[in-house]
Order: structure tokens, then C-alpha cells, then sequence
């Protein structure tokens, strides 16, 4: 069991879920990714032939990687030009993909502790014991308990109550980039809600909204002034799902920004923007997949 071929594929079995817990601990796929690589080289340091539970032991030495890296995440972040977003995933993405966590539901976790968010990753979403979980957060079960309940409630009040279909969802997201492209006032206020959001991160690299917009009437009057002054700049490269929520990919000057929308009741109630340039390379390094 020892072997260098038997450790690696081990590992490798585990790969994709590590991969997973990083992400959804980090919200970065490139921190995510290293996390994983340093646990590799943990991995490969360790004296397999002692470990019994090789997904437990994996998941200890990640979670515990995750929250140190959250220490000077948190920092960046209050640092950080501009509204702050989670890397898009796009579909397919079987390996980050898999537990059906959307954008909405990755916000609502930057709003828990490093322990809270850990907490309820693990046990709600991977499935790992309440002991196992303590261990791996250096806290008794109770604790433990008392954490995912906190995380749990405060996540639960921003699910949707009724996730949008997704035929409803392609053909809004749509209609939304044909208003926008040709300046279509009227078809837009027929899709937003009244209380929209618009936010945009483009983490000081590129043009964005420095604060989140909210409201339909500067949503309205920020859609017709960009139509105005720019025209039709923008194209699609497709129509996608990102993080759960219909979206699409496009060009503009040269990158590859995602638009992802919450839509509630066949109204877009928040529009998410992706323009960071080092948020959008794995959407660059997919983009050939998915045309």
C-alpha cells in the first residue's frame, strides 16, 4: 500500500472532491488547485500504510489548508477594488459542479466564519460524520453541531424559494442580452425586478462597477447610458449555466466575461458580472469545450 503507484492513486481517487471542498471553502478555483497540490506533496510525505481512512485524512489536511489560506483571503478581500464575486464556474464542470451549489448560495457562505463555513460544507453538503468533522476542526461534537446550525440558518434564508426552470432561465437570459445590445428600454423593464441588483467585479483590472446597483430604475438608466455611449459592444461566444444560474459567456476587448442572472417569478432580480481577468482564465482555458 505504500507504494508510489498505490499513494498516487489514492489520491487521485479523491482528487475531485478535494478539489470541490477547496473551491467551496475559497471560492477561487487557482487557490483551490494549490490547496490540493499541497496536499499532494503532504500526501506523499505521509506513511500511507498507517492510514485508515484515506477520504477522512484527506479531508483534514485540506479543510485545515483551506482555513489557513481564509486568514490572508479575508485580508485580500478587505483590500479588494470593487465588488468581490466567486470564480464562475461553467457548466460542464463535473469535477466543481458536482454538489449543485449555486452563486447565490457561495454569497451567502462568505458571510459565515472560516469554522461555520467548514462546518457545513463537510457535514451538509459532503456528507462527513459529526465526529470526523470535529476532529478535523479540533472541536467537540457539540461545538461542531452548534457551528453547522448557525451556517445552516443563515444559508437557508437565501435559497430560492423557487428555482427558476430551466427552459424559463435560457429564454430570459436571452431576452436580457438582446434588450441590452440593442437598447431596448421597455423589453428590459419587463424582465427585471423592481428591487434588481447589478454587480460587477472586475477587481480593480478592468472597468466595473465599483458598488453594487440596486433598483430598477438605475438599472434601467445604467443599461439605456451604456447603449448610448458604446453601442452594441458586446458578443456571446454561448449561452451557458454558471454556478446553477443561466448566464452566458461573451467578448469584450478581448476577454471572456460570464453574466450570470437570479431570476425569481420570470424576473431577473440580480445580475452578476464577471470581469477580473484572472477570475476568467480556466473559463479561457474551457472556452474550446464549450463553443
Amino acid at each position: 500500500m505504500d507504494t508510489l503507484p498505490e499513494a498516487t492513486h489514492l489520491f487521485e481517487a479523491q482528487r475531485p472532491r478535494l478539489l470541490r471542498l477547496a473551491y467551496r471553502m475559497l471560492g477561487s478555483v487557482a487557490e483551490a488547485q494549490d490547496v490540493v497540490q499541497d496536499a499532494w506533496l503532504r500526501w506523499q510525505r505521509a506513511d500511507v500504510s498507517e492510514v485508515r481512512n484515506v477520504p477522512a485524512f484527506l479531508n483534514r489536511i485540506v479543510t485545515r489548508l483551506c482555513l489557513d489560506a481564509m486568514k490572508s483571503a479575508r485580508v485580500q478581500r478587505e483590500t479588494y477594488i470593487g465588488s468581490w464575486l466567486p470564480d464562475p464556474l461553467p457548466e460542464p464542470d463535473d469535477d466543481l459542479r458536482a454538489d449543485n451549489l449555486t452563486l447565490t448560495l457561495m454569497l451567502a457562505l462568505e458571510r459565515l466564519s472560516p469554522l461555520e463555513r467548514a462546518a457545513f460544507l463537510l457535514h451538509d453538503v459532503f456528507g462527513t460524520p459529526m465526529d470526523e468533522i470535529a476532529a478535523t476542526l479540533d472541536r467537540d461534537v457539540a461545538t461542531v453541531r452548534q457551528l453547522a446550525s448557525r451556517a445552516r440558518r443563515n444559508v437557508q434564508s437565501d435559497k430560492p424559494r423557487y428555482p427558476v426552470a430551466r427552459d424559463d432561465g435560457e429564454r430570459i437570459a436571452m431576452a436580457f442580452l438582446d434588450a441590452t445590445r440593442t437598447g431596448d428600454v421597455d423589453s428590459l423593464r419587463a424582465i427585471l425586478a423592481e428591487g434588481v441588483r447589478i454587480v460587477s467585479d472586475g477587481g480593480g483590472k478592468v472597468l466595473a462597477f465599483p458598488n453594487a446597483i440596486v433598483g430598477l430604475d438605475k438599472a434601467l438608466r445604467l443599461y439605456s447610458g451604456l447603449f448610448r455611449k458604446y453601442g452594441d459592444v458586446e458578443s456571446i461566444v454561448r449561452q451557458i449555466w454558471i454556478d446553477g444560474l443561466p448566464g452566458y459567456v461573451s467578448v469584450y476587448n478581448g476577454t471572456l466575461p460570464t453574466t450570470s442572472f437570479e431570476i425569481e417569478d420570470r424576473r431577473i432580480t440580480a445580475i452578476y458580472k464577471i470581469r477580473n481577468p484572472d477570475k476568467l482564465i480556466h473559463i479561457s482555458e474551457k472556452i474550446g469545450t464549450i463553443q
